[in-house]
């Protein structure tokens, strides 16, 4: 099904950009670098919420894991919401 594919690419996407936002907060980047910006604009809300949820741990930020975790889950339920179409 085709939108299932769609869905399920839109999901890599972002996983890939939360993903790469997590190794670019441990190098040293330009922050006004045009992709580094994308990135941090596009992920930076729905990691925004998880920070607020979890007390941070140290200069441990595990909000990332716990964000690609709930990602994942909805991704599930999505998927399994247009399954039942």
């Amino acid at each position: 099904m085709i939108l299932t594919r769609l869905v399920n690419s839109l999901f890599d996407v972002y996983t890939w950009l939360v993903l790469a936002r997590v190794l670019l907060s441990w190098i040293p980047v330009d922050p006004y670098n045009p992709a580094v910006r994308f990135i941090a604009r596009v992920t930076e809300p729905y990691l925004r919420f998880f920070r607020g949820l979890l007390p941070p741990v140290g200069a441990l930020d595990l909000s990332p894991i716990v964000a690609l975790f709930v990602l994942r889950l909805i991704r599930r339920l999505v998927l399994d919401i247009i399954w039942g179409l």
